[in-house]
């Protein structure tokens, strides 16, 4: 591992040795990236510390990574290096919490890497079953979640619902199949790690789901752990920016995908889908994050005159036509105008189902809670839109743009059989025309 560099620009040192008794020679290192944070620092460090000194059963390093603070921080980290064994400390000029993690990451000599947030929200007696499957070769990456069954967590309810929906959009328009990206609670093996890093763009908040993404779409192994939360009530984050911030990194990462652009050399093939999937996921995932926002900003702006049902109804009748005709010409490769009207009333199927699902969710919610606010009636409407969202690419694909159902009829091309699929006792009969 290269040398860290302090703010004089001497040499840190090198690594620490690991620490003496217990253990199978097995190094982990534990990333705290810190902006600012002078208050909490000492005493993170050091209950962190006194956990992993006594509990932990693998040797262990702390990397305290100050990220461009004004304050007392570095000084902070520079004196708890000093003072404690197997502690370090990087300080960079420029402020990002990816940016740190990339730092010590890419370098680092350990077989496994870490980070915790500074506030050590998360229970300490998670940290093994974190990193157990990394160590023993099952996982490739893991991650603590806080939305997971066994879980217990103890947040106000405006960061619970701003969490929820978030990871929602992500299953629904991105296909993840993680339960919560930003849990400050994260894990991997150091080779996979440093291989998904070249491709990984973001150096801010949304670095972690972008890490995840890239992991999941080369098909590695990722370990959810359910974790006890508890929520930082001097949390400095700015809950808009950041929230602004990742649907842009999402946006990106979706023309990344489409492009073909999304992937690292990992050495590991991912699970194949069924033909054309993995071309139509990627659009679909991109039509559909621009629907859903155009149908919420409709339904914010139909609200204002009208009750949320008609407002519902309505929005989902406007983006539900665009939505079909973009899917049409984009994720299934359907041009022209034939069959154009009969799809559309085929897609309006799918909209009935949309309507029965969000009008039914927003009836029980009004129902259990009459007063409910306009956030929670949007984080309903997204949750309902996103079970909507996977029948409707279903019946897409398996019903109105079926390849068989856009044939020409009565053609030998209409009568021969799709690739993959099994000729009918017709069609062996009488053969195919040439």
């Amino acid at each position: 591992m290269s040398h860290l560099v302090s703010e004089r620009g001497t040499p840190a040192g090198p690594p620490p040795p690991a620490p003496d008794g217990g253990g199978r020679g097995r190094l982990v290192e534990v990333v705290i990236p810190v902006h600012n944070e002078e208050r909490v620092l000492a005493a993170s460090v050091q209950r962190l510390h006194a956990y992993l000194h006594d509990t932990f059963p693998y040797p262990f390093r702390i990397t305290i990574a100050d990220n461009a603070s004004t304050d007392r921080t570095w000084w902070a980290a520079e004196e708890l290096r000093a003072r404690l064994p197997h502690v370090q400390a990087v300080r960079l000029d420029l402020k990002g919490r990816g940016r740190a993690l990339r730092h010590v990451w890419s370098t680092s000599d350990a077989d496994v890497v870490a980070y915790m947030d500074v506030d050590l929200s998360t229970d300490l007696d998670a940290f093994l079953p974190l990193v157990a499957p990394l160590l023993s070769g099952h996982s490739d990456l893991a991650i603590g979640s806080r939305l997971t069954r066994g879980s217990a967590v103890v947040r106000g309810p405006r960061r619970e619902v701003i969490s929820r929906c978030y990871n929602l959009l992500l299953r629904t328009t991105l296909a993840a199949r993680f339960t919560d990206a930003q849990c400050g609670f994260k894990a991997a093996r150091t080779e996979i790690v440093q291989a998904l890093l070249p491709s990984v763009e973001d150096e801010e908040w949304f670095f972690d789901t972008e890490l995840l993404l890239l992991a999941e779409r080369n098909g590695l192994r990722i370990h959810e752990v359910p974790v006890d939360w508890v929520d930082d009530p001097d949390s400095r984050v700015d809950v808009v920016r950041t929230a602004r911030d990742d649907l842009r990194g999402m946006a990106r990462v979706a023309r990344r995908m489409l492009t073909g652009a999304f992937g690292a050399p990992v050495g590991r093939a991912r699970p194949e889908l069924p033909a054309g999937m993995a071309r139509q996921l990627p659009a679909f995932a991109v039509i559909g994050v621009i629907s859903t926002a155009a149908q919420l900003v409709l339904f914010v702006l139909l609200r204002m005159v009208t009750g949320p049902l008609w407002a519902n109804a309505l929005s989902l009748v406007v983006t539900t036509i665009g939505n079909t005709a973009a899917n049409r010409r984009f994720t299934f490769g359907v041009t022209g105008a034939e069959r154009a009207f009969r799809q559309q009333l085929e897609g309006g199927l799918a909209f009935l189902l949309g309507l029965a699902l969000s009008t039914g969710g927003l009836a029980l919610l009004h129902a259990a809670a009459p007063g409910a606010s306009r956030a929670v009636e949007v984080a309903a409407l997204v949750a309902a839109n996103g079970v909507a969202t996977l029948v409707r690419f279903l019946l897409m694909r398996a019903w109105i743009f079926h390849p068989r159902r856009l044939r020409p009829r009565g053609t030998a091309q209409d009568r021969a059989p799709l690739p993959g699929v099994p000729a009918t006792s017709a069609e062996k009969a009488g053969g195919t025309p040439s």
